[in-house]
């Protein structure tokens, strides 16, 4: 199905783990193209693969798929080539579509009654996509449906079009307002987060060239939104995102026309980090019935425009 407005078209899949097919914009010369990378006919059913995938109820990995909390511990499906449960379990099901118009539309994912869900406990989880002029806004909304507390995250991957009027050519600037990055090996925290190594120094707009990102940044309340430019294009992007998003992940492969800037709430292995007591993972913890939700707002700019 596809949302719209005079600005965006977004194609939904809801039986694909609520994901993304594409997102496309109407750039200065009217014409409509790619802003987010476009999934490929044979990738349709493929979630990773995909324009954008909900990440719910955790984002990124636990590592060796180990999930500690309070005095108990469970062992998740290690689902990452890396060795490590990754980006939770919401992509693994068809949604259920709670409502939908010409520019919004809302999907739906209960655990209850499913079985071989990777997280031991039931959840609802919301996603509402919706479009109104240059603004696209992606809301997440996650519920215990459990009968005891359970620790959770959630957030979004999308992956942008390093060039969007020639795909082929790399055109993209790019600020991430950033307090601190995790010293990581194999994208582990080692430690709490610490200065910005300057390879992966974003503060200031400055092209993304053709070297590996994947970081995973902080980010504090109230800070300027991550900005995306494609000057040769005539396009800017602002990504908003709530407080409880309160990590950015840029991962950046070499020699390949994408990247992913991801709005999260936790950390790289976030539920270990709480575990062992170290501040700001991000990771909150629900009581049954409790829901914490966010949202995340791409503003749509013109370069050049008064």
């Amino acid at each position: 199905m596809e949302i719209q407005s005079d600005r965006w078209r977004v194609g939904v899949l809801p039986d694909v783990g609520a994901s993304l097919a594409y997102g496309k914009v109407r750039t200065a010369d009217g014409e409509w193209r790619d802003l987010l990378r476009p999934t490929r006919a044979a990738d349709l059913t493929k979630p990773s693969e995909c324009a954008s995938y909900v990440l719910v109820p955790f984002s990124n990995r636990v590592r060796g798929g180990l999930l500690r909390f309070r005095d108990r511990s469970w062992q998740l499906r290690c689902s990452s080539g890396d060795g490590h449960a990754m980006h939770g379990t919401g992509f693994d099901y068809g949604w259920d579509v709670a409502s939908v118009t010409d520019d919004a539309v809302t999907l739906v994912l209960d655990t209850g009654a499913l079985v071989g869900a990777n997280f031991p406990w039931s959840f609802l989880a919301e996603v509402t996509y919706a479009v109104a002029g240059p603004r696209f806004t992606i809301g997440t909304r996650l519920t215990n449906t459990d009968v005891e507390p359970f620790p959770a995250g959630f957030g979004h991957h999308p992956f942008f079009q390093r060039g969007i009027v020639d795909p082929a050519v790399s055109e993209v600037c790019l600020r991430v307002p950033a307090e601190g990055a995790y010293p990581m090996r194999d994208s582990i925290p080692l430690g709490p987060p610490g200065p910005l190594p300057p390879q992966v120094d974003y503060r200031e707009l400055r092209v993304l060239d053709g070297a590996y990102v994947n970081e995973c940044f902080t980010r504090a309340p109230g800070s300027a939104p991550v900005r995306m430019e494609w000057p040769m294009s005539g396009v800017a992007l602002a990504m908003h995102a709530d407080p409880v998003l309160a990590h950015t992940l840029v991962y950046a492969p070499s020699g390949l026309p994408f990247f992913a800037v991801e709005p999260v709430t936790n950390a790289n292995d976030g539920f270990n980090l709480m575990a062992d007591g170290m501040a700001g993972h991000g990771v909150f913890v629900l009581e049954p019935g409790e829901t914490r939700s966010g949202d995340i707002r791409l503003d749509l700019e013109v370069l050049g425009a008064v």
